[in-house]
């Protein structure tokens, strides 16, 4: 699947947002992309995730012993993916605020597990994600994500491999450009 194609997906379902808006990294941007929107519908998720599945190399494909991904934004993805590679798919929550396995999942000792993310910026909430598998006695083999928002730049610690790069300038709260800054705010993620 190409980027043009990706991204013809998300402007289908209408997930190619523009506005000013505060990511869950903390930073501002005037494009969003909601996954959720995107991931909505079955038939565009299932192909997104094969596209995705196929962006991983055949050896670290061979090593996945689980799917595993963050909530909300990783959750429906991850669940493709787990589909897609015929692996178990589970999810992590921050009912306190620091990632962990609930609801009876799971990580064996020395499990490999593949990290499924939607969009990744800063790659915090990632890190947050590895840490959590590794703490429960998993190691992450790699990660994947839909889009990666961090324009090259994020180190996760493991292989990473998105779906598209996208390259919206993003801001810290004190250098957001004025025109962005009258545009009133949307905070669409995940994290208070």
């Amino acid at each position: 699947m190409t980027e043009e194609e990706v991204l013809a997906e998300f402007r289908a379902a209408q997930a190619l947002l523009e506005g000013h808006f505060v990511l869950s990294s903390g930073r501002h941007s005037a494009n969003y992309l909601q996954c959720a929107r995107v991931l909505m519908d079955p038939q565009r998720a299932d192909r997104l995730a094969l596209a995705l599945s196929r962006k991983l190399p055949r050896e670290i494909r061979a090593q996945v012993d689980k799917v595993v991904s963050p909530a909300m934004g990783g959750l429906i993805i991850g669940h493709e993916m787990g589909r897609a590679l015929g692996k178990e798919a589970i999810f992590l929550e921050r009912p306190e605020g620091t990632f962990e396995l609930r609801r009876g999942f799971e990580i064996a000792e020395g499990e490999k597990c593949l990290m499924v993310e939607d969009v990744v910026t800063t790659g915090l909430s990632s890190r947050e994600a590895i840490k959590a598998v590794h703490d429960a006695g998993g190691e992450v083999v790699a990660e994947v994500a839909l889009v990666d928002r961090s324009m090259g730049e994020v180190d996760l610690g493991v292989p990473f491999f998105p779906l598209i790069e996208i390259t919206f300038p993003t801001y810290a709260e004190d250098e957001v450009p004025a025109e962005l800054e009258a545009v009133p705010v949307t905070k669409p993620g995940s994290r208070k």
